[in-house]
């Protein structure tokens, strides 16, 4: 493993060589890939590199520019982005840590609270929502592709009409472009972990040089005089925003609930937890700074120049009359993206699966299995307009909130940092963590109440009010629920 000077150290690469596996191990249980790490590395460089490869992304962006849709004002959208990405970092160092001190991956320190076997509950579905986000992620890179084929082959445009040639709400073309980026990651995965490191190292940085080119051609074609950060679709001001903010801060952290959930897969590689929060310092609030304000003076820009507010990196650089801007720019948000889906949806999901049956999927297994789910939930459903965008966030963030709130729980409040690592692979019935069959029925009582009570207020429309804090909701009735429970511990 490369030194923690190096932000390309990388999880897979490591593997093999650090992993520590006891004879006293089951094998049903263990692998190279699960095993806790003998020597952990990552300086906070490595933490910076792997944020700064997470948040740079077309998802990102438009998840930024969906914000507009609310109703708020530009400098509003900023404050929340900033409010929700500070939130991120508070529960990213929380989660960071069990997986730091003892060197496990996420679905490993999960034994603790559900059991050895129970784990594979929080491990799969956190593996089916990185199922989701990697299909979200491949689409958006594809619309990317598209922008290019079209701009110079135009008589393709009937192709890309769902109307037209469609098939499951995505036209010819569109399955063409996503299949393409669907084998082009592939072929990533499966040359391992050295050739995801080339594309972490400069895909986020890339971004940055292309959305601040941008951002510059915008503000001079607009002047910075005629950029109203009080768009004209503001319809809150004062105290009335408050209440929108506070949703739109709570849709930043659904976001994020996914990589901030399994954060541990990459901590668990940091060689200590200052490290590791000096990190995510660096990567969240100030990387995030950055890329929120070019996100903000870029979208608002859109409304002068092209007469109509853009949210997309991709169709405002389609407004753009330049094939060299086009190809760069286009090119420049495909690449970043699949480092990002590399990073953020190949890795955990490996562990995920992994941690199913260890003796029979390995980590590159696990994610090749990610990656082929991908297509059959036909993401292009899941983040098309800024409502759907919303209700996708809401219905992960119910699910992925109580998973959270009872691993800090558990780990926090009723063993008080204190974990047994030899136990968590070990199916001995004396074992800390074997509880009834190698499940603990308290997780599971506390995971039910705390996923379907928000999920509830997603699904039904009197509840919907309280949908954009589904994530909250579920990781406060994961965390007291279990608590409860096990007060008596």
């Amino acid at each position: 493993m490369r030194s923690s000077e190096s932000p390309s150290a990388s999880p897979a690469s490591a593997h093999s060589s650090t992993a520590h596996i006891k004879p006293g191990y089951d094998p049903r249980l263990t692998n190279e890939d699960l095993a806790p790490l003998k020597h952990q590395t990552w300086g906070r460089y490595n933490i910076f590199a792997f944020w700064m490869a997470d948040v740079h992304s077309v998802g990102g962006y438009i998840t930024a520019g969906s914000l507009f849709a609310l109703g708020l004002s530009s400098w509003q959208v900023l404050v929340a982005l900033l409010v929700g990405i500070c939130i991120v970092q508070f529960f990213c160092n929380l989660v960071a840590k069990p997986s730091q001190v003892t060197g496990t991956p996420y679905p490993v320190i999960c034994r603790a609270s559900f059991g050895v076997l129970g784990a594979n509950i929080p491990a799969i579905i956190r593996g089916l929502i990185a199922v989701a986000w990697y299909g979200i992620q491949t689409y958006l890179a594809s619309s990317a592709f598209m922008m290019l084929a079209l701009h110079f082959y135009p008589h393709l445009a009937p192709y890309a009409s769902v109307a037209e040639h469609g098939f499951a709400g995505l036209s010819t073309l569109g399955w063409a472009a996503f299949m393409l980026m669907w084998v082009l990651q592939a072929l990533v995965f499966w040359r391992g972990m050295e050739s995801i490191r080339k594309f972490i190292d400069w895909a986020g940085p890339g971004v940055y040089v292309v959305m601040a080119v941008l951002c510059g051609w915008l503000v001079w074609k607009a002047g910075w005089r005629n950029i109203n950060l009080n768009l004209g679709g503001v319809k809150f001001a004062g105290w009335d925003a408050v209440p929108v903010m506070l949703s739109a801060i709570a849709l930043v952290v659904s976001y994020f609930s996914g990589p901030m959930l399994n954060f541990g897969d990459f901590s668990r590689y940091g060689k200590s937890f200052e490290a590791v929060k000096k990190g995510n310092f660096w990567g969240l609030p100030v990387n995030f700074l950055f890329f929120s304000l070019l996100t903000v003076v870029t979208t608002a820009a859109t409304l002068p120049v092209f007469g109509t507010l853009i949210t997309d990196p991709v169709h405002t650089l389609e407004k753009i009359d330049s094939s060299t801007a086009i190809v760069l720019g286009a090119l420049t948000f495909m690449i970043a993206t699949i480092g990002i889906n590399i990073v953020a949806n190949f890795v955990s999901p490996a562990f995920d699966f992994s941690n199913v049956s260890p003796q029979h999927i390995s980590w590159r297994t696990g994610g090749m299995i990610a990656a082929v789910g991908s297509i059959l939930i036909t993401p292009w459903n899941l983040y098309n307009n800024p409502q759907v965008i919303h209700y996708t966030l809401d219905i992960l963030g119910a699910l992925i909130g109580p998973l959270f709130g009872i691993l800090i729980a558990d780990y926090y409040v009723v063993r008080q940092q204190k974990v047994v690592v030899d136990d968590l692979y070990t199916l001995d019935t004396q074992g800390s963590y074997w509880f009834t069959k190698g499940y603990n029925p308290k997780a599971i009582w506390a995971i039910i109440p705390a996923a379907a009570i928000p999920m509830l207020c997603v699904l039904i429309p009197a509840w919907q009010a309280a949908a954009n804090y589904a994530w909250f909701m579920g990781m406060g009735l994961g965390f007291s629920i279990y608590t409860l429970l096990n007060r008596k511990h």
